[in-house]
C-alpha cells in the first residue's frame, strides 16, 4: 500500500490546471497505485493527482463499489439536468455544501495503459467525475457554490483545524510525473 499526504485547500498546485499526460508508463500505473491506496484509505469518492501534488490529468474514483481511473478525461453532458446536493472534497477535510452539478456525463480518456476508456455517469458518478475533472482544471467545489453559501464554506474552511498546517514536504523528482515546479 501506497498512501501519500493529500494536499489541503490554500495550497497552490490545487489552483494549477494540470499537464496532460504523454507517458504511460510504469510511473503513471504507480501514481494511479498511489491515487487509489490513499483515496481508499481517506474513504474518498474520488482522488485527482494534484491532490497528491503531481501536476498530471489523472484521477481515480470509488462510486458504489466501483473502483476506477482515467487519464486525460474529457467530459461531454448529453442533456442540461442539473442536480444539488452535498458535496465534499478530501482536500476540503469534514466539510460538506449543496453544489449544483450536471445530473448526466460522458467522460472519456484512456487508462493507465493507454487504452481508450469510456464512463456514462449519472447521479453520484456524474458529481464526481465532474469533480475529480474540475481538479485537473484547477478548479475546487467551492468556486461552483452560489455566493451565499460560497461565503459560509470560506468561513468554515477559515476555521477548520487544519486550515493552518504546512503543506507536506515532498522531494521533487525531475521526471513530469511528479509535478513541474511552478
Amino acid at each position: 500500500m501506497s498512501v501519500r499526504p493529500i494536499r489541503l485547500f490554500g495550497d497552490p498546485v490545487l489552483r494549477t490546471p494540470a499537464d496532460e499526460v504523454v507517458d504511460f508508463d510504469r510511473q503513471l500505473r504507480r501514481l494511479v497505485k498511489d491515487l487509489t491506496d490513499s483515496m481508499i484509505e481517506e474513504n474518498g469518492a474520488g482522488l485527482a493527482a494534484p491532490q497528491l501534488g503531481v501536476s498530471l490529468r489523472v484521477f481515480t474514483f470509488h462510486i458504489d463499489d466501483v473502483v476506477g481511473h482515467l487519464v486525460n478525461p474529457v467530459l461531454e453532458f448529453p442533456d442540461d439536468e442539473e442536480q444539488d446536493g452535498p458535496e465534499g472534497c478530501l482536500s476540503v477535510p469534514g466539510l460538506y455544501f449543496d453544489t449544483k452539478r450536471r445530473l448526466n456525463v460522458v467522460a472519456r480518456g484512456f487508462d493507465q495503459h493507454g487504452e481508450p476508456l469510456q464512463i456514462v455517469g449519472t447521479e453520484l458518478m456524474a458529481r464526481c467525475l465532474q469533480h475529480e475533472t474540475d481538479h485537473l482544471d484547477g478548479v475546487l467545489f467551492v468556486d461552483r457554490l452560489d455566493a451565499a453559501t460560497k461565503k459560509e464554506a470560506m468561513k468554515a474552511i477559515r476555521q477548520a483545524s487544519w486550515a493552518n498546517e504546512p503543506a507536506p514536504t515532498v522531494k521533487v523528482s525531475p521526471h513530469p510525473l511528479f509535478g513541474k515546479a511552478r
